[in-house]
């Protein structure tokens, strides 16, 4: 029953889904080292994303953790869900990278770029 209530705050927390993002040899990676991406058709700061429908399909958002500070900020989609943005950018992952260190989506379309700082 413990284990029952504790797995359940758990998941209500949203933390089984949120993507800690940290940087790592000079770009942004989630917990689980994949690349961090940024799409030049979203506003910085309007706390909007653009990528929504089948994009969204091919461009996994990045979930917030718990606790977010700058530069990192928290967007509202279209669909109700949140998103972590970083400097007013929504964040995202590009499901064909299937291991650390794959930047298949580093330019994609000249619209999709890895974050670096």
């Amino acid at each position: 029953m413990k284990l029952a209530i504790a797995l359940t705050a758990v998941l209500l927390s949203g933390s089984v889904l949120a993507d800690d993002v940290m940087k790592k040899d000079g770009i942004l990676v989630n917990a689980a080292g994949l690349t961090v991406y940024t799409f030049d058709k979203d506003t910085a700061g309007s706390g909007k994303s653009a990528c929504n429908g089948p994009c969204i399909d091919n461009w996994p958002a990045v979930a917030p953790s718990a606790s977010v500070t700058a530069p990192y900020s928290v967007i509202t989609r279209d669909d109700g869900s949140k998103q972590l943005a970083y400097q007013g950018k929504p964040l995202y992952l590009f499901k064909k990278d299937a291991k650390p260190g794959d930047r298949h989506g580093d330019n994609f379309k000249d619209i999709w770029h890895v974050v670096k700082d």
